[in-house]
């Protein structure tokens, strides 16, 4: 085979196998630690140094900070993170990534195969999942280094390419030339891992000198912000402007260290004799300093990209505002401010139903991504209303406190089940656009008129946390039953229709499934009806 064709299959399979490797690792480390790290970000980010350290940790786990910080963007966009805590997070993420590029300068790669021959043998071998998952990292570790041996292998006929070097040679002279092939390489990339890695490898195996290869790192730390500036762009205001910050204190760190880049590099050869760690204790070097650098200055950050992508932010409005702890030594004044926090989650839940209603109606698949991010808001909702309740139960209160208590908490479970439920109905609407799946003029008309009922209760329902009227709240239950005898009716009449072949088999599928969605949906607005005024102890059961 000619060495360039050589030269590149070894270039391209290796890098195939670096990437499985680090794909194969950070997905063994994520199902290992579970929902665990998500968590982690949402709850672990009250101050800024706090945020940078979890950003660190969980990019350490993952091994991509691009992921990180889709992440992040995806939370402040569904408004679980404030645009000052995603910049502290992405400042650590990009602690998090440098982690790669040290392990690769270890020269671990006589580990390779004896890393590959144990994960295989965990995953095959293992009864439980954790051990299974815990073998897919090793696995991946493996074929992570096994990809770079066949890199470097492949690689080392450039030691006598003149073109090469000459290119290096730029590189060292010029660092913005080699601050912006790192970059585009990495935005193709979409991983500034796999850039590191390379670089890191090209040095052990004397193909780059240190300038060269810091130059390169520079501009793959750039390239990385491509993937969550492309993930922002469907997403709302604030979520667009922490990928902008993102973006900013990126590119003011590398113009910073391209201008004292000959002292830094210098000092960055004290650190260690051998190249390649010198590649990697630079690369850690800029993010550290980077990172503490804007550290200090994240919510001038903040204000400054508000000016730059200026509107208004509705985003915010969609995390928890009325949940004080200071409150819950004040029983009364605490179950009002749990109230006010139930009617706003009640509102997000009748308009995410009506959203999902309509989009099946119309065939309309523009909201479903935002009718999904609703969705996650209403669980992180109900998950905060209730500890907040809980908390709130070691207070001491009175026996009507302690009954309208357990009623706010059966109230926030019911909303997040008929969130639960919209969401079903948001994925037939889904289903129903994709496979072109025609409904009778006849079938069209009984989900409207159905919709609109079960719409109308879920509503009246909410009113009634405030309200507390009882009157309403029998008015729900008698509704609530006409809707059960409209469901069974319904299903007998489309029954019909299917046997006579009027209706298409696989849209009397969707239409069964969407009636039977919106019952339930019925089922939880009686259910919080008959909580919020007492009406019958036993509650109808709803899935």
């Amino acid at each position: 085979m000619p060495n360039g064709l050589a030269m590149t299959c070894g270039l391209v399979g290796g890098l195939g196998l670096f990437l499985y490797g680090m794909q194969l690792m950070a997905d063994g480390l994520q199902k290992t630690a579970g929902d665990r790290l998500r968590k982690l970000l949402e709850a672990l980010t009250r101050t800024p140094l706090i945020g940078m350290l979890v950003g660190a940790i969980v990019t350490m786990l993952i091994q991509s900070s691009s992921a990180t910080s889709v992440m992040v963007v995806g939370f402040v966009n569904a408004g679980l993170m404030s645009l000052e805590q995603a910049i502290s997070v992405l400042l650590g993420a990009a602690v998090g990534t440098t982690v790669t590029a040290f392990i690769v300068s270890l020269r671990l790669s006589d580990l390779a195969l004896p890393a590959i021959g144990l994960g295989f043998l965990l995953t095959i071998i293992g009864k439980k999942k954790s051990t299974r998952f815990i073998g897919q990292a090793i696995l991946g570790f493996g074929l992570l280094f096994l990809g770079l041996t066949v890199m470097g292998d492949a690689m080392k006929p450039l030691q006598h390419s003149v073109f090469f070097r000459s290119m290096m040679l730029n590189f060292c002279k010029y660092p913005v030339l080699g601050v912006l092939a790192g970059a585009i390489f990495t935005a193709i990339m979409q991983s500034s891992s796999a850039t590191t890695g390379l670089i890191v490898t090209l040095a052990a195996q004397g193909l780059l000198d240190l300038q060269s290869a810091f130059s390169l790192v520079l501009g793959a730390n750039i390239g990385t912000i491509v993937t969550a500036l492309l993930a922002s762009i469907p997403m709302k205001l604030t979520a667009k402007r922490a990928a902008v910050s993102h973006l900013i204190f990126k590119v003011i760190g590398v113009v910073i260290f391209v201008i004292a880049f000959r002292p830094f590099v210098a000092l960055a050869a004290l650190t260690h004799p051998d190249v390649a760690r010198q590649v990697a204790n630079a690369h850690i070097m800029f993010n550290v300093i980077n990172a503490l650098l804007f550290l200090p200055f994240i919510s001038a950050l903040a204000r400054l990209v508000q000016r730059l992508l200026p509107g208004e932010d509705t985003t915010e409005q969609l995390r928890a505002l009325y949940l004080d702890k200071n409150l819950l030594n004040t029983p009364s004044v605490a179950l009002g401010q749990a109230t006010k926090e139930l009617v706003r989650m009640g509102n997000l839940t009748t308009s995410m139903l009506n959203d999902a209603l309509q989009a099946f109606r119309n065939n309309d698949d523009s909201k479903l991504s935002d009718i999904a991010q609703i969705e996650d808001v209403i669980d992180q909702l109900e998950r905060d209303i209730v500890d907040y309740l809980v908390q709130l139960s070691q207070a001491s209160l009175s026996s009507e406190q302690s009954e309208r208590l357990n009623a706010l908490l059966h109230v926030s479970n019911d909303l997040e089940r008929i969130g639960d439920h919209a969401q079903n109905v948001a994925d037939l609407a889904s289903y129903k656009v994709s496979h072109r799946l025609p409904l009778s003029a006849e079938a069209e008309q009984e989900l409207a008129d159905m919709s609109k009922q079960v719409s109308s209760l879920v509503e009246r329902s909410v009113e009634i946390l405030t309200s507390g009227d009882r009157l309403a709240a029998e008015r729900i239950i008698l509704d609530e039953s006409n809707i059960d005898l409209l469901e069974k009716s319904l299903r007998r009449q489309h029954i019909k229709r299917l046997n006579a072949g009027i209706c298409f088999p696989a849209s009397g599928i969707v239409y069964l499934d969407l009636i039977s969605n919106l019952e339930r949906i019925a089922d939880h607005a009686n259910n919080i009806a008959q909580a919020l005024v007492g009406i019958g102890k036993n509650q109808e059961p709803a899935d």
